[in-house]
């Protein structure tokens, strides 16, 4: 199957590092990387039970006479095709939609602050409200561009861990990279994880791809972090109930962001992913 990301492009330095990313992150998958240069400062994500209008700003749209070029450069950089977006429907003039028939979509850890504000403790609530609400895995971009060597899953054991773990294992299987996963014990022994992915169907392709799969009792997140390795792309899940359950609601990513620069894939509650 061709896998498609969708890329929001920024016509700023910032913004070719979160390019490049997606660059990357498509040539290890062997994805087709889609990018749309916004006109205008503001579109709609239609999905099945909730619009989202993501609001960018000012500097999206800055030199947009040498955006395309930009864009494309960078395409040649890195071997790959150019393919660009257009939006068909406008839900008022200066409001295009934007469709959501992706399979993976990038963007910073913020769409809708100035580059010069974007921390890394903080996520941009229209950030949120997409990973919430997408039928698709979200990168969410290191600050500058990071090359990644290995595949980490950060799994509680909730539905959604197991929706991240599928999405760990086909990056896997697509790339050829190592896989490993990371668990913070609470109150329950190894096995009970262990047995929790033996019984999915995902689990004997993560047993032939496993490295390594790592515990940690729930006090030590910290080091669980550090031990993460700087060069690999982290995969989690969010709004789940489990050991790490909503992740995006409470501290734990913002203690995540403020601790690693690592690109992070995240899998909401409405995501699916098929190998």
């Amino acid at each position: 199957m061709n896998y498609k990301l969708l890329h929001i492009f920024r016509n700023t330095p910032f913004g070719r590092e979160t390019f490049l990313q997606s660059l990357y992150f498509c040539k290890m998958i062997n994805a087709y990387p889609v990018v749309y240069i916004p006109k205008s400062d503001k579109f709609l994500f239609y999905f099945s039970n909730d619009a989202v209008q993501v609001d960018l700003d000012s500097s999206y749209l800055s030199s947009p006479d040498t955006a395309r070029g930009h864009v494309e450069a960078l395409f040649e950089e890195m071997a790959l095709s150019p393919r660009f977006y257009e939006p068909k429907n406008f839900t008022a003039s200066s409001l295009p939609d934007v469709s959501t028939q992706f399979d993976y979509f990038a963007c910073p850890r913020s769409v809708s602050d100035m580059s010069s504000k974007i921390g890394l403790g903080h996520i941009g609530p229209k950030v949120r409200r997409i990973v919430k609400h997408a039928t698709f895995p979200v990168l969410m971009t290191s600050p500058v561009f990071k090359p990644w060597k290995s595949i980490s899953v950060f799994f509680g054991g909730s539905r959604n861990a197991m929706t991240a773990l599928k999405a760990g294992v086909k990056i896997a299987m697509a790339s050829g990279l190592p896989l490993d996963l990371y668990t913070l014990k609470e109150n329950l022994g190894e096995d009970h994880y262990r047995d929790l992915v033996a019984k999915e169907e995902i689990g004997e392709y993560a047993s032939d791809l496993l490295r390594q799969w790592h515990f940690y009792e729930k006090a030590d997140f910290d080091a669980m972090l550090y031990d993460v390795p700087h060069n690999s792309l982290i995969v989690l899940g969010a709004y789940g109930h489990g050991v790490i359950k909503d992740i995006l609601l409470g501290s734990k990513l913002e203690q995540i962001q403020s601790t690693v620069t690592n690109n992070l894939l995240i899998t909401g509650p409405h995501c699916s992913v098929t190998l």
